[in-house]
Order: C-alpha cells, then structure tokens, then sequence
C-alpha cells in the first residue's frame, strides 16, 4: 500500500468516526488539494456542520458530492432548483454532470443562488442531492469564458484524472529529512519581461510565472538549468502565476509542449486571460507552441481564492493576495516546511487603489524574503498623482475635441484599458468633456468583457455599478468595437473628434503599430503613454521623441503630439514600492529587486537597505539564494 493510500485509509477512519452511522460514505480521494467525499447520502451532509467539522477535524478542504445512482432525475432537479431560487437571480443555464454529481448554475446574481452563509446551495442539496457549483452570467457576452467553461465542462473526465494524479503529489510523504529553501532567478532581472523563478526545496520545485520579453519574444527565460526543466518537465512539482500579462505568462504553454503535466495555480480571471492572451499571442506570432498547448494549460489551472491556504505540495502552502495590477493579479505567498521559511513574490503591484482596483495587500502571517518587482524603483520614477493624470488626460481630449482629431492611447487591453474607459465615461457623462467616439480594439472589448464577468475583484463602488445592468459603466453608448483592419482605416481618415485605444501597449506587434502608421503623421493626433515603455521597444522610441519609425517594414513620419500621462500605470511608482515596503507587516529581513531595468533595481536596493536597514540584493539572471 502506497503511503497516500495509507494516509486516505487513516482520513475514512476519522471520517467514519465523525459521522453518524446512517450516512454512507461510498468514496474517499484526493482532488488537487481537495480532499472529495462521495456518498449516498448528500442530503444528510447539507444539514448541519458536518463538514464544517469534519474539515477542522482534519485540517483540509473538503468538497462532497453523492453518488450518480442516488441523485434526482435531471429534469426533476432542474424543476424543483428553479423553485428554490428567486426571480431576481436571473438564472440563465443549468447544467448537470452526473460522473460528480454537480449541477452548474449559471447566472446574473450569483449571491441569490449562494444566499446567506450559502444556506440556499445547502438548501438545493437537500433537495435534489446534486452539489451546486455557481456561476455568473456575463453582462458583456464573452466568447472567452463561454469556451473555457465549455471546454472545461467537456473535459472533466480528464480534469478528475488530473487533480487525482496531483492530488497525491501534494500529499505524498517528504523525501528527504534535510530543510532547506532556494529561490532561483531565469529571468526579469535587470530587464522588464521574461519573468520566472523557481522555489526549491528538499522535496519540491515550483516555477513562479514563465513570461516572455516585449520588444524580443526570441528572449526566454533560462528554462533549461537543472533548478526548472533542465532534468525534465516532469521535475516540477507546480507553476504558479502572479497574472496573465504575457511578461508574465506567455511561455506557460510551452512547458506542456516540453512535457510538463502538473497543475498552474492562479486566480479564476487570471485563468481565462490566459487563455485570451495565449491564444491571440499564438495566432500573431510564432510562439513555441500551438493551440493546442494553450487548452492543455487551461485544463490544468487550478484556480483560488484571494486569502486561501491551501497546500500545494508536502512542504508548500500558497496563498493568494491581491496585487492591485491587473484582474485576478496576486501577491503570491508561499509558507515552506512546518514553519521553517516563507517567501513572497510581489508579481507586479499598484499599491495606491485606482478607480479599478483596491492597493496591494502587504499584510501576511509570515514573510522573510520578499521578491519585489522593480519597474518604477528608479529615484526619479514619480508618476503623476492620479488626480492630475485624469485632468491632463481630459485637457487632451478637450484639445482633440476642438481642433477634430484623435487621442491615440497603446494600452494593455487587459485592466489599463478597463481603468482609461472608467475615467473616459465619467468626464463624458458629467460634461467634463464633449461625447466623443471611442473605438477599442483588439482584444480591449474581450478583457472588458472578462472583467465585468469578475465583477468581484474589482473596487467596490465599481462592482456594483457593474452588477447594474442600467449602471454599468462599460456599456457606455460611445464605446465601439473595431471589427477589422478595414475600419481601422476608416476611422482614421475621418475628420472628427476620436479616441482610439489599442494593444499591445509597447506597440511591439497588433493592432496599436497599425494605428500608430495611421495616425502618427497626422499632426492633429495625440498619441499618449499611459504606461511603462521597456527598453528597445517602439513605443520607447516614439516616447522618446524619434521623428520617424520603421512599422513594419515601411518608414512613418512622426508628426503627432506625444504626451505621456504615467498616473494610470498599473505599477507602483518608486514611492509606493518604498510604501509597499514600509508598512508591510511583517517587514521582510530580506528583499530581491526584479522586473526592472539595470538602473531602477539598483536604486531601489541600495534605497530600501539605507532607509529600512534591510538586506537587499539586485540579482542577475541564473543567480541562485539559500535562505535556510
């Protein structure tokens, strides 16, 4: 008997002690980190905290679900489902898998289906015995999170194979009796981009993000040493991933194309901008894999909750904490050993909130070393308080209103182009500026779609306009989708007043090089930055001030007013990395600088080892620390 199959043989013993001898338990197994619970009797689990017991009890997270032959005929479930939920829940699907014993409702206010404490889920339960899993209906209807819970549905015979093989990767017993921690550098350091990491143990490796480097996608991270990949794939016990910014996340696939078959951890958003930026980085460039590598990574994320703990192999417990970059950005927390060490990983961090986004959390039970991102830690990297960006943004759009021409904005599409059509809507709404079309393309209409999808990991007083379908400020009458090339054209030869927001926002590829050819020598264009131009890129050049540009083979004049407005930055400036940093609880004895350029690393190590009497390090690439 394996030691797993020990270790669940010891779990039904407690089970069967804690519960009362009328309920049958039918199944024991682990799924992910989930300890699953089959049995005949679902009903008798609703009622009470059984669970709630049973899962103090053994110190896990515990799902239940019956048994296929006991549950309520589809058709009388439905019916007797939809009784018990209101009118205003706005049901608009339901869908029943009888291998788990699940039913998905999918709808416009999931609150009304949990109700209270989830008593109206435990009521379904108890009436038809099915496990209720709750979706929201997207307000935006979006083709993204349509085809993943599709795809996801459709393969949940292999996802149940797969959180059982991992499962028991999580909970099998150490190998080793030494205790040491390693955090290992393959890229974004001293560079924007690339980024990726390894935690090392004596039992575990995981890889912290697998990101490409705009303006050079030949330039990968250092995958290949021994610490990731170089002895295998397989070496790995887990990937997780701060966010879906491709810098980030662009090469995540490509390590199932290499081999890899274990879970990506991530937040529920951050799963399905995966999936959209992946697959439109796969159709436009040539990246090191195919579609198909792209659903291989969605079936294996794994996804959590801000504030979960939860193990992830027999030495690691995650958490996730929300890093106020992007939807479903996080903070990744990883407590190592039986208190021996814990790491966090900043990822990319805002920690002043936006109109979007809540600031940074900094507060965890534990942290020794703290692996800070360092794109604006440069001692003159101020940006302009938000408050004076919005009115400077709204002077811009004034003077395109007067003289009939265009703000041009290269954005990413995914949470800086949902931040601009905030700000956007309301100086229209109250008057502050004249109505003006504002065109968004590529996949700006997609990402805005996802985050009213999401609704939840956004501030509150957006939230709820958002859950306001009369209210909701994406679906302001001037935003308008660009379809094609064809319009692109179009509308740039229209004599009016525009605003046009397009990504990538470095200008390295996509529809934003077609706008800039377009619209870059019409001197009554604006085209404005609105945030972080890495090094070598072309929006650094045009940033810069080149009176022309080579776009795509052809040379563009540059005869447009540039302006950057860096207050919308999805990025911590230097002082709030410093602030970040400062009242962080508790304050790490010791700090990596990363994700930055040579010169604002450094700045920002010596300024953080000065001023808070820290151990601070600017690591190179391929640089390897021992903290234990």
């Amino acid at each position: 008997m394996s030691t797993v199959e020990k270790q669940l043989e010891d779990v039904r013993a407690t089970i069967d002690e804690e519960v009362p001898r009328h309920i049958t338990v039918s199944e024991v197994t682990y799924e992910g980190p989930e300890l699953v619970i089959y049995t005949r009797d679902p009903k008798a689990f609703a009622d009470g905290d059984l669970v709630r017991r049973l899962a103090s009890k053994l110190r896990k997270r515990i799902t239940v679900r019956a048994d296929p032959d006991v549950l309520t005929r589809p058709e009388q479930a439905e019916e007797q489902i939809r009784e018990l939920l209101p009118d205003d829940a706005g049901v608009s699907d339901i869908q029943f898998l009888r291998d788990t014993g699940e039913v998905l409702v999918e709808a416009e206010n999931p609150g009304q289906v949990i109700g209270r404490g989830g008593e109206t889920l435990q009521e379904i339960t108890r009436t038809v015995g099915w496990s209720p899993e709750v979706r929201r209906t997207p307000p935006i209807e979006s083709p993204t999170v349509s085809n993943v819970r599709r795809f996801l549905t459709q393969e949940r015979d292999d996802r149940r194979d797969i959180l059982e093989r991992v499962g028991r990767q999580i909970h099998r017993d150490p190998m080793s009796d030494e205790e040491w921690v390693r955090v290992s550098t393959l890229g974004g350091c001293h560079e924007t981009g690339r980024s990726a990491f390894v935690v090392s143990t004596a039992d575990t490796r995981v890889l912290v993000d697998c990101g490409d480097k705009p303006g050079d996608r030949t330039e990968q991270p250092y995958l290949d040493v021994p610490e990731a990949i170089g002895s295998g794939a397989t070496s790995l016990d887990a990937v997780v991933l701060t966010h879906a910014h491709l810098d980030h996340s662009a090469l995540v696939p490509m390590l199932f194309e290499r081999g890899y078959d274990g879970p990506v951890y991530c937040t529920e958003p951050t799963r399905d901008l995966l999936a959209l930026l992946t697959l439109d980085h796969a159709d436009r460039t040539d990246p090191p894999y195919g579609t198909e590598m792209v659903r291989e990574a969605v079936k294996h994320c794994i996804t959590l909750e801000y504030g979960d703990v939860t193990d992830i192999a027999p030495d690691v417990k995650l958490t996730l904490h929300d890093a106020g970059h992007a939807l479903g950005s996080s903070v990744v927390h990883f407590h190592i050993g039986d208190g021996l060490y814990n790491v966090a990983f900043s990822g990319d961090i805002r920690y002043d909130s936006t109109r979007l986004f809540d600031g940074a959390v900094n507060e965890f039970p534990r942290v020794e070393t703290l692996v800070l991102e360092s794109t604006y830690g440069g001692r003159n990297d101020y940006q302009t308080d938000q408050d004076d960006a919005e009115r400077k943004l709204r002077n811009l759009l004034q003077g395109a209103a007067d003289r009939d021409g265009t703000v041009f904005l290269p954005v990413h599409a995914a949470s800086r182009a949902q931040e601009l059509l905030l700000v956007l809507e309301e100086a229209m709404r109250e008057g502050d500026v004249p109505e003006l079309p504002v065109y968004l393309d590529g996949m700006i209409w997609e990402a805005t779609a996802l985050h009213t999808t999401y609704p939840d990991y956004l501030k509150r007083g957006v939230r709820d306009r958002v859950r306001d379908r009369e209210d909701n400020p994406f679906l302001a009458d001037q935003f308008t989708p660009v379809e094609s090339g064809d319009d692109r054209e179009a509308i740039a030869a229209r004599d009016e007043g525009s605003v046009v927001l397009a990504p990538p926002h470095m200008l390295t590829d996509g529809p934003s090089r077609e706008w800039l050819a377009h619209l870059a020598p019409d001197a009554d264009t604006t085209i404005v930055f609105p945030d972080h131009q890495a090094q070598g890129t072309l929006g650094e050049r045009v940033q810069r001030g080149a009176n022309e540009v080579r776009v795509d083979g052809e040379t563009v004049p540059v005869e447009a007013r540039v302006e950057t407005v860096d207050g919308f930055s999805g990025h911590a400036d230097r002082q709030g990395l410093e602030n970040f940093v400062k009242t962080m609880h508790p304050r790490p004895d010791k700090v990596l600088c990363v994700h930055g350029e040579s010169s604002p690393t450094q700045d920002l190590s010596s300024s953080l080892y000065h001023d808070y009497n820290l151990r601070t390090f600017s690591p190179e690439n391929l640089e390897t620390f021992r903290f234990v």
